[in-house]
Parts: C-alpha cells; structure tokens; sequence
C-alpha cells in the first residue's frame, strides 16, 4: 500500500513533542527568552570578559543560552524531520536555525575574549569553575585554531549557510524523490525510500527483492548529480574550515573534536577491511547456499538466514524483548524502557515524507524522541533497543553534568547503542536451547548488528577516506567519481563473492552521515567497545555493570580512550578490534555449523 500523508497516521504511533513543550506559545516564549538572555549576554560582558570572576558569571548564563537553543531547537527540528512536505513546519524550523545562528554570531565574542586572556588568568578561572571547567579547557585546547574574534562572528552567523548541502540533501532525498511503483509477476507494489530500506531489503522472495533494488537505483540516478554538488559542496567547505583553522588536513580538523587520533580512524578502516572481509564473505557463500541463489548480488546481502523463522513482532512484543533484554541494567534502566512507550517517545509511524533509519535525541532536561518507521520485524526491535541506548547514555549524562558537559565525543557515542542491541541478543540466546532458535538469534546479530555498523558504516567510511584525501590534495569530486570510488570499496571488500551490480555504486547517495564529518567509522568503533564490554558483563556480572554505568554517566568529562579505561578496555592497542573480528567470525562459523546439523 501506498505511505499514508502525516495527518493520517494514527497519534500513539508518533512522537509527544508536548514533553518538551505543552505548546507552541511555550517554545516561542522561550525563543524570545533566548533573544533577550543574548542581548543581556552582550550588554553585561562584552569586552569585559578579563577575571576569573567575571568569565564564570558570563558562562554561568550561557549555559542557559545553551539549553534554551537546544530545547527550541529540537521541537522544532524534530517536528520538520517526520514530514518534509509540511511545509510550516520547515518554516518554522528555518526560523528557529536563523535565531540560533544570530544567538552564536553576537555571542561569539565570549570564546574569542577568554582565548585572549594570558594561561594564568584562564587556569585561574578553570580553578575557579565547576559546571564550567570542561568548556574552559577545551577553550585552551581549542586556542591555536581560532580565527580574529570579527571572523569567528561571521563565521557563526553563516552557520545556516555553511550547513545548508545537508539541508539540500534532505530536501532532494525526502521530498523530491518520488518513487513509482514496480510490478513482479503481473502484482505491483509500492516504493519509497524507508520501504525499500526497512521492508524490501530484507524481502525473501528473490524477485522482488531485486525488482525493488533495480527501480530504487534508477531513481536514485536521476538525483546523483544534484546529491554530488551538495556533498562537494559539504566537503569543500570543511577543507577550507581546516585550511583556515590552521589545520595540517581535513582528517585533523574532523578528529580534533572527537579528541582522538588518525591511528585510532585509520585502525578501524584498515583492520575491518582486510581482517573481516574473509568471515563476511563466508557469510555471503551460506545466504547463497541457503536461499538457492543463482548468484549472490549486491542487492541480497541483508536477506534473513531463516525467513520462515523470523516472527512478526508487534510494538506490545518489543516492549517484552527490550525489557527482558536490558533488564541487566536495572530497574531504573527498565523503567525509562517502559516511559519511553507510554509516554511516546517513539515516532513509529510510516508516512510519506518520513526521515529515513532511526535516530535519538536527547533535549537537555527531557526525556528523548527515537525516530524509525516500523514494520514488525525483529530487525525494528534491535533497532529501538539501539537508539534506547543513546536514550539511556543520554539520561544518565544529562541527569549527572553540566549541560557542557554532554557532548560526547563521535567515537564514543555509539557504544552505548550497539551494547543494547548485543545485551538483547545476549538475553535472547539464554532464553532457549533449541538450535534452529540459536541460529536465528545468532544471524540476526551478524546481519543487523554487526552487519549494519562494522560493514554498511564502514564501508562508508572506507568510501569517505578515499573521497577525503582528493580534496585534502586540492581536487574535487563529482558523481562519476563517487560511483566509481564506491564500487571500488565494495569490490575489495566482497571480492569475488558478491557480485556489484549497476546501482550498488550509488549506495553513497543514502546516507547522512557524510555531512556529519567523520561519523561514518564510528559505529564499528563503538560496537568494539560494546563488545569487549558485553563479554566483561557476561563473565564479571555486576561490577562490570556498573562501571558500564559510570561510564554512562561521565558525559564528555573524558575522552573516548578514557571513557573505555573505565569500562576495562584498552583501545589504545589492536587487541580490542582483532578479538571483535574473530568474535565475528566465530558467529558466522556457528551458523554455518547449525546450518548443516539442521539440514542433516
């Protein structure tokens, strides 16, 4: 059937936006406190900002700045992001983004004046801070890279406008692309963008499965050149941000905020690439042998182990699984579960005009809203049990420091995520002995877990390294070059095994991690910790949950390399990666195994 318009899908399967406020008035009410908090701001400490006194008062009063864009921001954002044909709604959130980028454009100034000051007066003032500390010595840490304080106010004001290729991209992607339907066998069938990612995909018949990759890839074709200027532009402008900022490449301008190195990016690109390879191509050859394929292609890589197998989940049932599988965090852990459902967190809804994947945030202050569309698969459970691990990091941050104190590096931030998807897993393998169950458990951790972020997300981080490194040397890019690159990537990766069929070379064109920076590589970084972690839960039990908790609640107060030293993990070495990789492939080896004791 056709996706349903917003005004037609049912309310309890959307999201609450009234839990952040009651009403619209209450948002406008605060965006006109954010103007006049701004214009308080640059009243009081504008070329004031030279004791450790006056410095902790003025970011005392930012952090309010802070928590009010964040609140008005996100209702509105989040509001745009499940109908990008309603078109108020994306005015509004364009208005919204204009205020933010004239709020950081006057207030600019206060980074500037503290970066000025000698190293005494700011150690004094970091002496002095508590809720502020973090935000002062990233200030220090960030002082080589800022621009004359007139330049940064400009910068900040064009903010909307240095992100607007991530804006065109949504645009193109959610509300211009229109798909037709294809038909198979004389029956046709609807197509849309999160119908093909969330439903087609993973169809078992092979017919269909295929007829839908084939008519989503040509339309696709017909927007590459479009997304390919976007992208461009996106990449060019962060080259030109590194080459002004002082930056020796664009790699070191992206991993300066994550706070980690190029041997901790380049080792998880390099490793999975060539270590994993060989276990995800076993896996391909048994999903060939299994479904009788005439030959393994691009476009039947996500199908199940054992369709038959795979049970029809409803929201209800996943409230069950999710619950039982995270139960190891505790009751408080299981009670935010349970007001995530009944308080809606969850915008579950199919409509037309719909962001694509899942997402979570988390407005300071407030509970969290999880994106996806849901289509009674088990993969929708791991899903929501994933994006309930960012909702869950991110209470406990929230709940612990100071609102500076939440912004978690990009390396670490999907640990969380991917550890609740292997606890649910985990759970799940306990629960029941028989083999054909076991397999099925076991497959789903290989194709939606570990699938979806050591090879779809890396593979898109292999591609943007390769992309990176033409503009770091001055060049550009354009679509003929981004298919080429992307096919390459997936050929080196699947060899002989999968065969890269006419489409799967535009697969850079559905994801947004790439206006993200480097975002894309780290998934697999994440679910490395997750998983050295999870085998520390599953042979310590409770102490290696509850370092788990306090990690989750220390925020951005350490780095990823920190982060993972309190959860027992040194990531500093290869060993965490190499033992994730043969967990991996020892995965793959049981179901092959299962495989053949159950067809005798």
């Amino acid at each position: 059937m056709e996706l349903k318009a917003r005004k037609d899908v049912p309310v309890e399967l959307t999201w609450d936006l009234s839990l952040i406020y009651e009403t619209e008035e209450a948002m406008l009410a605060d965006a006109d406190r954010l103007k006049e908090l701004c214009a308080h701001i640059e009243t009081t400490y504008k070329g004031k900002l030279n004791t450790p006194e006056t410095i902790n008062a003025c970011l005392d009063e930012y952090r309010e700045v802070y928590r009010l864009v964040v609140l008005t921001g996100n209702y509105c954002d989040l509001a745009a992001s499940v109908d990008y044909y309603d078109s108020y709604n994306q005015e509004r959130n364009e208005k919204m983004n204009r205020l933010t980028s004239d709020v950081f454009s006057r207030l600019s100034f206060i980074e500037s004046e503290i970066s000025e000051q000698s190293v005494e007066t700011l150690k004094a003032t970091i002496e002095l801070a508590s809720a502020n500390r973090l935000y002062l010595q990233d200030i220090l840490r960030n002082k080589p890279h800022l621009l004359h304080p007139e330049t940064e106010r400009v910068l900040a004001a064009l903010s909307q406008t240095i992100h607007a290729p991530s804006q065109i991209y949504n645009m193109a992607k959610l509300a211009d692309m229109r798909f037709p339907s294809f038909t198979v066998n004389d029956k046709e069938y609807p197509l849309g963008y999160s119908l093909f990612e969330d439903d087609y995909e993973y169809e078992s018949n092979t017919e269909v499965r295929r007829a839908a990759f084939e008519t989503f890839s040509a339309k696709l074709r017909q927007y590459e050149n479009v997304t390919a200027a976007a992208y461009n532009t996106q990449i060019q402008t962060e080259k030109t941000m590194a080459t002004l900022r002082g930056f020796d490449s664009i790699f070191d301008s992206l991993l300066f905020p994550q706070k980690v190195t190029r041997e901790l990016y380049n080792r998880q690109i390099d490793l999975i690439t060539e270590k994993l390879a060989p276990h995800m191509r076993k896996y391909a050859r048994l999903l060939k042998k299994i479904h009788k394929l005439d030959k393994m292609t691009f476009a039947d890589l996500k199908i199940s182990v054992d369709p038959e197998y795979d049970p029809t989940v409803t929201i209800e049932q996943s409230r069950t699984y999710i619950k039982e599988g995270l139960s190891i965090l505790g009751e408080e852990y299981v009670s935010m579960v349970n007001e995530a459902y009944d308080k809606r967190w969850v915008d579950f809804a199919q409509n037309a005009g719909k962001s694509t994947g899942g997402f979570c945030a988390s407005p300071y202050g407030k509970g969290s809203y999880i994106l996806l569309s849901w289509n009674n698969r088990m993969a929708d459970v791991f899903t929501l049990a994933h994006e309930l691990g960012h909702a869950g990091h991110f209470k406990a941050c929230n709940s612990a420091q100071s609102i500076f104190d939440t912004d978690v590096s990009t390396y670490f931030v999907e640990a969380p995520s991917t550890m609740n998807e292997l606890l649910l897993a985990h759970h799940m393998l306990k629960s029941n002995p028989d083999k054909r169950f076991r397999r099925w458990v076991l497959s789903c951790m290989i194709s939606k877990t570990y699938y979806h972020n050591f090879v779809t997300h890396l593979l898109e981080a292999a591609y943007q390294r390769e992309v990176y490194k033409i503009i770091d040397a001055g060049g550009s890019v354009q679509a003929e070059t981004l298919n080429r690159i992307k096919k390459e990537t997936l050929q080196k990766f699947w060899g002989d095994d999968v065969e890269i069929i006419d489409g799967a070379e535009l697969t850079w064109m559905r994801q947004p991690h790439y206006y993200m920076g480097l975002y894309s590589y780290t998934y697999s970084a994440g679910l490395t910790v997750a998983t050295q972690v999870c085998k520390r839960i599953e042979t310590e039990g409770q102490p290696a949950v509850e370092d788990w908790k306090k990690v989750l609640a220390a925020g951005s107060t350490k780095t990823p390399i920190e982060l993972a030293q309190m959860a027992g993990i040194d990531i500093t070495t290869d060993a965490p990666l190499l033992d994730t990789i043969e967990t991996i492939g020892g995965m793959i080896d049981e179901i092959w195994k299962l495989t053949e004791e159950l067809e005798g």
